[in-house]
């Protein structure tokens, strides 16, 4: 499901882009610190580090060699090791960021605690998967009208427990960390047109595009032509996309 650097960047990558501007502006770091990146995935906040924080060091982390491929091929300047947010391997930094991992991760009260042991400074955002991402609220509408079955697979109903402002707050301060408060982030996502849209979800990477490798031929169609009707028939197709950050220190 993460195994390919290049599926995820056009499925999901290229929106976390604007959003990781928008959480760094937030966070306001002064210049000269160290900054570990957790799950840096394709690179997209790490990037965004070096260009907007003249940090000291970047260091990502992630658990998938393809992930780390192509963000080794496109972030120079940034260092890129393995690695598993619930144990960093004591590694350490004043500033602990991580963008739209903690929904993927099994243990998120561990991983917390993990980066408040790591950091002085710690921060995340996870997309609002609940009502904010309107492109994958558009599909998971369209594939359970299809096959009612992708109700278990939808984020909005999977990840409530994490991706929400009230969750995020409990999870910062219960691993003792101070000054916490979350915020929503909106980003523009304009699509080219219908193909643009579409195409990211025969990826196979992320969990919308894993459940569609899943579908029948005739049932991936439906869903597509579903799509299709609901959105506009020419021309740009605008929508947006929302997360929410959380930041606290100690």
């Amino acid at each position: 499901m993460w195994g390919f650097g290049d599926a995820y960047e056009r499925y999901v990558g290229r929106w976390s882009r604007p959003v990781a501007v928008e959480f760094l502006r937030w966070l306001d770091v002064p210049p000269g610190r160290t900054w570990l990146d957790v799950g840096c995935g394709t690179g997209a906040l790490t990037q965004t580090v070096l260009a907007h924080a003249r940090p000291a060091s970047v260091t990502g982390v992630d658990p998938s060699e393809g992930f780390l491929e192509r963000a080794r091929q496109q972030v120079p300047g940034a260092t890129f090791e393995v690695g598993d947010a619930m144990d960093l391997g004591g590694r350490t930094a004043d500033v602990v960021v991580s963008g739209l991992v903690l929904t993927f991760v099994p243990d998120v009260p561990r991983a917390v605690a993990e980066f408040a042991r790591a950091g002085r400074q710690v921060a995340a955002y996870l997309w609002d998967y609940t009502t904010g991402m309107q492109m994958m609220r558009l599909f998971w509408d369209a594939a359970k009208d299809v096959d009612p079955a992708a109700a278990a697979h939808d984020e909005g109903l999977r990840f409530t427990s994490v991706s929400d402002p009230d969750p995020l707050r409990t999870f910062w301060t219960g691993a003792g960390l101070d000054d916490v408060e979350v915020r929503g982030i909106v980003v523009p996502t304009v699509f080219r047109d219908f193909d643009d849209f579409w195409h990211p979800f025969l990826g196979a990477t992320g969990a919308a595009p894993a459940y569609a490798a899943t579908l029948p031929p005739d049932q991936l169609d439906a869903v597509r032509d579903l799509l299709r009707s609901r959105l506009p028939a020419h021309g740009p197709i605008e929508l947006t996309a929302k997360a929410w950050a959380v930041r606290g220190s100690r």
